[in-house]
């Protein structure tokens, strides 16, 4: 099947869908990614999508992994989220990964493809991880300069006050739970001036914590999701280690399902 018009996302779990679960697709989730592609493949037939995402990359591996095949893939739209496990290491040059990152969007958008990149997001008040702020500060600021000169679209996720709530995120605090992911997928489509039928969540109030369950809440969460990330760290080990994209190859996605193979 050729399309006609071809959406690539790239980068790491953010991209990939981590967070919003579905044992029926490769990976076993779904995603704002593919939230949007069935938007635009429902809107028209001749749109194909792939999804080169992986969880736990870091920028270079994205510039070297999944570029290359997403300009085989001669896309006509691309969307980059790349970055945020680089600035959550101990140590990172900011201006380094953005100079990789600029020369990267440039070959995308070299292509004629219309591109979209992601800023950070707001880390203020996310706990241990407000400690990164200045760095998501500096690497976005960059990002901006690098779309006004370059004429790349600019999905401002700093900006998006909305995701301050914590109803839209997963129990790992750190991906975006199917709330999430929803409501992403309705930004991504606003920045891309296409109209949807996503209906927005509706998220519940959570119960009162006394201090006692909140402390209880956040040791099990240390226990659950920050050693096992900590001990990561530390091996040189990721949650995408041996794991494959999941559409490497362009499909049509209708009503969430994956069709046929495309053009490779």
């Amino acid at each position: 099947m050729d399309f006609s018009k071809r959406y690539v996302a790239i980068g790491d779990s953010f991209s990939e869908g981590v967070g919003d679960p579905d044992v029926g697709r490769p990976n076993g989730v779904r995603g704002w990614a593919d939230r949007v592609a069935e938007q635009l493949c429902a809107s028209e037939a001749d749109w194909g999508y792939a999804n080169l995402a992986i969880r736990g990359r870091k920028l270079p591996q994205i510039v070297a992994e999944q570029v290359p095949r997403a300009l085989e893939l001669e896309p006509t739209l691309v969307t980059v989220s790349a970055g945020g496990n680089d600035i959550l290491r101990p140590r990172v040059d900011v201006d380094l990964i953005t100079q990789q990152l600029e020369r990267a969007l440039k070959d995308l958008k070299s292509t004629g493809a219309d591109v979209v990149v992601f800023t950070g997001f707001d880390v203020s008040n996310s706990g241990l991880i407000s400690a990164t702020l200045g760095r998501v500060a500096l690497f976005n600021e960059r990002l901006r300069e690098i779309a006004d000169h370059h004429g790349i679209v600019l999905a401002d996720y700093w900006r998006w006050r909305e995701f301050q709530n914590w109803g839209y995120w997963d129990q790992d605090r750190l991906h975006m739970n199917t709330a999430g992911h929803t409501l992403m997928a309705t930004r991504v489509l606003e920045v891309l001036r296409q109209e949807h039928s996503i209906e927005a969540p509706e998220l519940q109030t959570p119960a009162a914590r006394s201090r006692v369950e909140e402390l209880k809440r956040n040791a099990e969460w240390g226990r659950t999701h920050l050693v096992p990330w900590i001990q990561r760290r530390l091996t040189g080990r990721s949650s995408g280690d041996g794991m494959s994209p999941k559409y490497p190859d362009y499909v049509r996605l209708d009503a969430g399902v994956p069709e046929a193979p495309g053009r490779p």
